[in-house]
């Protein structure tokens, strides 16, 4: 059993902190490329952080050998915006909100949501103008965020919506600036950055715990929206609910999760279609033939395979979610190397889905390589957009469903090009991969 230390070689102090900060996509494809599938990294003078990019070794941190980690210091920093949430509970709470939240996103569940995100659809391009030219990443967050309130509250505007929308960004740029700096500055110290991320906690928490208190006061059994199911989740073996705080703090866990990772894979898929002259057509064909003019619902889904395979290939090229830490909370062997206590295991979704061994001709966009089993012959996680084992995204099936729905009818619809002097598109890899400077698109009526 060794301990593999080989990796890019950093700075006395800061190790490979700044080579890492200002390119990590470029960094880490680097990393793998010359060192293979284990590189030592450091951050700072004493932080390990070793790159793996063996799918049999993701499997092991990720499913067989979970119990040995916890979820690392991104993960730990996004406590403040989402608390003990699904996404950063640990052990038994996290088995426990698990079981009690698992039922609300079943597929039947989830299928009821289908006409409402359709209809969001509706409304947010009944605005546009043939020809004219918007910024698409910015309406795609808008129209999922709208997707997200009225699938979780049942109305299609929660008072205060757009302070929630503001809170949830200052919330989002803290934690990502928090989790990469190495000086960590406490809470209380009144920076400019706490304090405002102080207020807009406040303003959350103030707007979500009134929407729980109403609903615990006025039941109405009748509501069938994601926050009544969370409300009447019981746990099968004690029969307990959940606190008002772990509502609020599921709430906005599917809240973030649930609206900005989706609007990202319909950003980037826009981009890509218009990169892609013929995959587009074959999309529009499809939509054409199945659809007939009407608008798409849940049960079309299954007749359009090319959509699901242009869904798929965005989320290889671009995945919402590019990276996953793990801290070991024990000495753990994986893949026959030794790894310490406090050491970080990386896992890059973008790496990985990028990665010529499983992938020919990797930084193409080819919807095609999904058509056949493709999933079934390569290895469980070289293809892994929703992470994977016990923590696997517990909204996957309900964000395909929403992406496929709204490119559906969006391009049923519209054809989007790239608006006229776009500067060039580059991801920026904040909490989630969005596109650094918005895509700007000419949206022609078809």
């Amino acid at each position: 059993m060794t301990t593999m230390q080989t990796g890019p070689k950093g700075l006395l102090i800061t190790g490979n902190l700044l080579a890492f900060k200002k390119d990590p996509l470029q960094f880490l494809r680097n990393a793998q490329a010359e060192y293979g599938d284990v590189v030592h990294i450091r951050f700072g003078p004493s932080k390990h952080v070793y790159l793996l990019s063996d799918p049999e070794m993701i499997k092991e941190v990720l499913m067989t050998k979970q119990a040995s980690f916890v979820k690392a210091k991104g993960l730990q920093t996004a406590k403040a915006v989402v608390g003990e949430g699904i996404l950063t509970s640990e052990g038994q709470t996290h088995l426990r909100q698990r079981r009690l939240i698992q039922p609300s996103f079943r597929k039947d569940r989830i299928a009821l949501y289908g006409d409402a995100m359709v209809k969001q659809a509706e409304q947010m391009v009944s605005a546009w103008q043939d020809g004219e030219v918007r910024m698409i990443s910015e309406d795609m967050m808008a129209l999922t965020l709208a997707i997200i309130n009225e699938t979780m509250f049942g109305v299609q505007v929660v008072e205060g919506f757009e302070k929630v929308a503001h809170a949830v960004e200052v919330g989002m740029k803290y934690v990502s600036n928090k989790a990469t700096s190495i000086i960590d500055i406490p809470s209380g110290i009144p920076t400019k950055s706490n304090v405002e991320f102080k207020e807009a906690s406040q303003t959350l928490d103030k707007i979500i715990y009134d929407i729980i208190e109403q609903r615990r006061s006025h039941p109405d059994p009748g509501r069938h929206d994601l926050l009544s199911m969370l409300l009447a989740a019981r746990d099968e073996e004690d029969g307990t609910g959940m606190t008002d705080q772990q509502v609020r703090d599921e709430v906005m866990t599917i809240f973030i999760a649930g609206h900005e990772t989706t609007a990202n894979t319909l950003a980037w898929t826009w981009y890509l279609l218009s990169q892609h002259p013929e995959a587009e057509r074959k999309l529009h064909q499809e939509l054409d033939s199945v659809l007939q003019g009407r608008y798409p619902a849940v049960a079309d889904l299954e007749q359009l395979p090319y959509l699901q395979q242009v869904v798929w290939e965005s989320m290889r090229i671009f995945p919402a979610v590019w990276v996953i830490n793990r801290q070991a909370a024990e000495d753990v062997e994986i893949g026959g190397h030794a790894y310490k206590k406090g050491d970080t295991l990386m896992m890059s979704q973008y790496v990985m889905h990028r990665n010529s061994k499983y992938y020919e001709d990797p930084d193409r966009f080819i919807p095609e390589r999904f058509a056949g089993d493709l999933l079934k012959r390569i290895p469980q996680f070289a293809y892994f957009p929703f992470g994977g084992g016990p923590r696997i995204c517990i909204g996957n099936n309900f964000a395909i469903m929403e992406a496929s729905l709204m490119i559906a009818y969006i391009a049923s619809r519209f054809r989007l090009r790239m608006a006229p002097q776009h500067p060039p598109v580059e991801p920026e890899p904040l909490v989630t991969l969005r596109p650094k400077y918005g895509i700007q698109m000419v949206v022609e009526k078809r």
